[in-house]
C-alpha cells in the first residue's frame, strides 16, 4: 500500500480531490465497487462507475460519452478504441473462466451433456457480449473434441430461450428460475447468487482464460485515470479481484 501511495502522489500533482468516471464490464461490478471504495478512501477522490456489457460501453464511448478509464472483458471491445485514438494502451489486469450455473430448484441440467438435451431452457449472453463470445468459442472447442458429438454447439445454441446484453442479466435470470441453466463467468457466482444456484465446472481444455484489458481515455483526467489503473494492478487491487473470483494478472 505504501508503494502505491507513492505512485499516487506522483500521478496527482494537485492536492485537490478529483472526480473519476470508470466504464467497466458488468462482471466487474462487485470487485470494482470495492476497489473504488478503497481507492477513494486512500486518495480522497470520488469514483463513479458505469457497469454494462463491454460492447455497450464501447459504443457509448464512440458516441461521445465521457469517462476516464475503460475496463473491458475482452480485447475485441477495447482495441477499436485504441485505433480510433480514444484510448491509450491496454494492460491486462484480470482473467476469468466460464462456469455453468443452474437453479438449485431444477434438476434439468446435471451434466455438461444435458445442455444439448431437447427441451432444456438455456439463458446465454448475446454473441456481441464478451461472455457470449467466450461461450460460443468454448462450445466450438467441445464440438471439435467430439465428446458429445460434432453438432454439440449447434444443439446447445438451439436451446437458448434468451440472449442477454450483459452477464449479470444472464445470472439474474437463473437466480429467478427463468431458465434451466446458463453460462457465466466464475466471478459471477457471487455470495448473493450462490445460495440459489448449482455450478458445473467446464474442463480447462475447453475453457481458456478470458483476459480483461484496462486503460485510460485520452480525453479524460489522465493523471487520476493512471492512478486508478495503478491501484487495480497493485497487490491490494489484485487481492480484491481474486476475492471476487477472478484470476489475477500477477
Amino acid at each position: 500500500m505504501r508503494r502505491w501511495l507513492t505512485v499516487l502522489a506522483l500521478c496527482l500533482p494537485s492536492a485537490q480531490a478529483a472526480k473519476l468516471t470508470v466504464f467497466a464490464a458488468a462482471s466487474l461490478t462487485d470487485a470494482f465497487t470495492e476497489i473504488g471504495q478503497n481507492f477513494d478512501a486512500a486518495s480522497g477522490n470520488t469514483t463513479t462507475f458505469q457497469f454494462a456489457g463491454s460492447q455497450t460501453l464501447r459504443t457509448q464511448l464512440e458516441q461521445g460519452a465521457k469517462a476516464d478509464v475503460f475496463a473491458s472483458a475482452n480485447a475485441a471491445q477495447y482495441e477499436p478504441l485504441i485505433k480510433s485514438g480514444l484510448l491509450g494502451p491496454a494492460q491486462t489486469f484480470a482473467r476469468n473462466r466460464l462456469v455453468v450455473i443452474a437453479p438449485k430448484t431444477s434438476a434439468a441440467v446435471q451434466t455438461l451433456a444435458d445442455l444439448a438435451r431437447p427441451g432444456v431452457k438455456l439463458v446465454l449472453a448475446d454473441k456481441s457480449v464478451p461472455v457470449g463470445e467466450y461461450t460460443r468459442k468454448t462450445l466450438d472447442l467441445i464440438s471439435q473434441a467430439g465428446t458429445y458429438g460434432p453438432d454439440f454447439s449447434a444443439r446447445v445454441l438451439a436451446n437458448a430461450v434468451s440472449e442477454e446484453p450483459n452477464v449479470r442479466q444472464v445470472a439474474l435470470k437463473i437466480q429467478l428460475g427463468q431458465g434451466d441453466a446458463a453460462i457465466v463467468y466464475a466471478s459471477d457466482v457471487t455470495p448473493a447468487l450462490r445460495p440459489d444456484v448449482r455450478t458445473l465446472g467446464l474442463p480447462t481444455r475447453f475453457n481458456p482464460l478470458a483476459s480483461y484489458p484496462i486503460g485510460v481515455l485520452k480525453s479524460g483526467n489522465t493523471a487520476v485515470g493512471r492512478a486508478f489503473v495503478t491501484y487495480v494492478l497493485s497487490d491490494a487491487g489484485q487481492r480484491i479481484l481474486k476475492k471476487w473470483g477472478f484470476v489475477g494478472a500477477k
